[in-house]
């Protein structure tokens, strides 16, 4: 069961974010936050976990280490802790996009069991959305990227390898299914 904590965060999650829209499409940004909650809550989060799964994007996002403090102490280290594992950088400008993402990558194996869930269901959640937005517009979707089709494809695909080095749970292989699907799709396409 999910406590008033949740509802607090949500509350919260929707406050920080408000001003945010997904890349390219309009939608408002709590869409793509409580898509990870649903997502880590269907493969077993706990609250804590779902909270942070709906904060994940908080400290990289709006304000750093000020955010994280505040996280911390509103929902506890544990949940600060997840979210802070789960931020591929807090500083501006942030570094280069692939020198942040290999540092990524390489974390996941060494991270907590709860970092792993909420990073492979962000992970999940972006990947279906790449997926679908790509059946939609085609080859034009990748100018939303920073590492364009072969980067974010790499990318995936490397998360994918990296969270199989500590494990194959059902979101991590619910992850490669579809990023096979839209390497497959884009493999077609080409």
């Amino acid at each position: 069961m999910l406590s008033d904590k949740f509802t607090e965060a949500l509350v919260y999650a929707t406050q920080l974010h408000s001003t945010q829209i997904r890349k390219g499409s309009g939608i408002p940004y709590i869409a793509h936050l409580l898509g990870v909650a649903s997502i880590a809550l269907e493969y077993g989060a706990n609250e804590s976990e779902a909270i942070a799964a709906l904060l994940h994007d908080a400290i990289e996002d709006q304000g750093g280490a000020k955010i994280r403090a505040e996280i911390q102490q509103r929902f506890g280290e544990t949940v600060a802790q997840i979210v802070e594992g789960c931020t591929d950088t807090d500083i501006t400008p942030k570094p280069p996009w692939k020198e942040r993402k290999q540092t990524y990558i390489a974390h996941i194996p060494h991270a907590s069991a709860s970092v792993r869930l909420v990073s492979a269901a962000d992970k999940l959640y972006n990947a279906q959305s790449i997926l679908k937005d790509y059946r939609q517009i085609g080859e034009d979707l990748w100018q939303r990227f920073t590492g364009k089709k072969e980067g974010t494809l790499w990318y995936y695909r490397a998360l994918v390898d990296a969270f199989r080095q500590v494990e194959s749970t059902p979101l991590v292989e619910e992850l490669d299914r579809v990023v096979s699907e839209l390497e497959q799709l884009v493999k077609v396409a080409d």
